[in-house]
């Protein structure tokens, strides 16, 4: 019987070409602890460096019939590397990728805000038109201009009470106006989610 545990790397290695799983055992004992330390130095995170050298352990595995070692030990930290470099890679594309999808996202809440404030503006638009003209007025200049009742009555040249009455007549309409029209905009708000 065979102990691999007494046998040098270049023996194990080309038992390992060989398929010898007892081999294979022996390289993962033996090394296991070098790889997973290497890793982690780099990646700084236990689990990380623990899937980076288990990728590295079944990649060796997977190619032993195909690999040319000269030096197991270097051999091995050149795959470990491979393995850190290809997984900082697919991390700094899953980083980019969570970005653009963000800012898209982002983009979209815009848009969708954009488009629920126009659709209000229109309903508002479309009930202060109704109104008779200085209240309309002073409603638009108030609440839309955000001017004040002062210079919306020196320009109207109404009085301060008249301009608190027709503001006050304006908000009650487009108050009853708009709680009909809400039901309608946040179904089409929820409609656009999908």
């Amino acid at each position: 019987m065979v102990d691999y545990d007494e046998l040098a790397d270049d023996d194990l290695a080309t038992l390992l070409k060989n398929g010898e799983e007892a081999a294979f055992e022996e390289i993962y004992s033996r090394y296991w602890d070098k790889l997973f330390y290497m890793a982690h130095k780099i990646v700084k995170s236990s689990e990380i460096a623990e899937e980076i050298t288990q990728d590295t352990f079944m990649l060796l595995w997977v190619k032993r019939e195909t690999l040319t070692i000269v030096s197991l030990k270097q051999y091995l930290a050149a795959m470990l590397r491979y393995e850190v470099y290809r997984y900082l890679a697919k991390s700094k594309r899953e980083v980019a990728f969570e970005k653009e999808l963000r800012e898209q996202m982002s983009v979209s809440v815009s848009i969708e805000k954009d488009i629920e404030n126009k659709l209000l503006l229109e309903i508002i638009t479309t009930v202060t038109n109704k109104l008779s003209e200085k209240c309309r007025l002073v409603f638009q200049y108030n609440k839309l201009q955000d001017r004040s009742l002062t210079d919306i009555c020196e320009e109207l040249q109404i009085s301060p009470k008249t301009a608190e009455a027709h503001l006050t007549k304006a908000l009650k309409i487009v108050r009853a106006s708009l709680n009909g029209s809400m039901h309608f905009i946040l179904q089409l708000a929820l409609m656009t989610q999908f």
